[in-house]
């Protein structure tokens, strides 16, 4: 499984693990609710999974300033 890590503020790309072994057990996906693996995961027909997590730039952004998160995308 290829997975794309992109920030979902910013776009940033976070990371990539390209590894077809790797599980979505091993990622920890599976703590996720349906709700948040709809919100965070997506897959496209070429077999590649992207994860919207938040990069450490835009959570020190959110952290200094909390109601930044009620927008969709405010550091865009």
């Amino acid at each position: 499984m290829a997975v794309k890590y992109l920030c979902r503020y910013c776009d940033t790309m976070i990371g990539t693990i390209d590894n077809e072994e790797v599980t979505e057990l091993q990622l920890g996906f599976h703590w996720l609710t349906p709700k948040e693996r709809k919100d965070i995961i997506s897959y496209d027909p070429s077999g590649q999974t992207t994860v919207r997590v938040v990069c450490e730039t835009c959570q020190e952004m959110l952290n200094r300033n909390p109601e930044l998160s009620l927008l969709s995308r405010p550091f865009q």
